[in-house]
């Protein structure tokens, strides 16, 4: 991202999180559901989840999740994994979770979240909470609760920054020469890099 500037200060962040705390509070509390399970995505839904997880008091531990070669498109545009060994507390079977993300938009993410978690167990339900929405959906895959809704013009991104403090980066991306492939193509997953993400 080029030309970045502070969209959303700390401070604003902080009500945004409080806000979906209440609302996250109400829903579980809709749902009867008793003692939910957290589990963030690296990096920035972990970020997140932590001060939710905060303010909910919930009694069991944060869980995060790393999702690098789940994503199905992570050769097509570019990523070049730094693979995060995932840790999630307690067994998922039957749980209701409570699923932390900071930016949705084409929901690839989220889909290979959904990935990962079934890859461990099959849990009763799956609460879907993200900091900020835009454009650009591509999966039909929309959260329960969310901070911001975010208009952006084309070829503008919005990056969370953090975790100390946290503020919502907004800028420009940087345009690909059309044409060129990237300088140095993804390799594919083995089957080593997925055990290990799978730990």
């Amino acid at each position: 991202m080029i030309n970045s500037e502070i969209w959303k200060d700390s401070t604003e962040i902080d009500g945004i999180i409080g806000r979906m705390a209440d609302e996250l509070r109400s829903l579980i509390a809709a749902r009867a559901i008793e003692a939910p399970l957290m589990i963030g995505i690296h990096t920035g839904g972990v970020w997140v989840a932590d001060r939710l997880h905060e303010a909910l008091e919930l009694t069991e531990p944060l869980g995060h999740l790393d999702i690098s070669f789940y994503r199905d498109d992570f050769t097509r545009i570019g990523m070049h994994p730094q693979v995060r060994p995932s840790y999630l507390p307690v067994g998922i079977d039957d749980r209701h979770l409570i699923l932390v993300d900071d930016v949705l938009q084409s929901g690839r993410t989220i889909r290979a979240a959904l990935n990962v978690l079934f890859d461990y167990g099959r849990p009763a339900s799956v609460i879907l909470v993200t900091l900020s929405e835009r454009d650009g959906r591509e999966l039909p895959i929309e959260p329960n609760v969310v901070g911001l809704h975010a208009k952006l013009e084309p070829g503008e991104q919005i990056k969370l920054s953090g975790p100390h403090p946290l503020v919502l980066m907004r800028g420009r991306s940087a345009k690909k020469q059309p044409g060129r492939p990237n300088k140095t193509p993804a390799a594919s997953p083995s089957s080593a890099a997925k055990n290990e993400v799978r730990r």
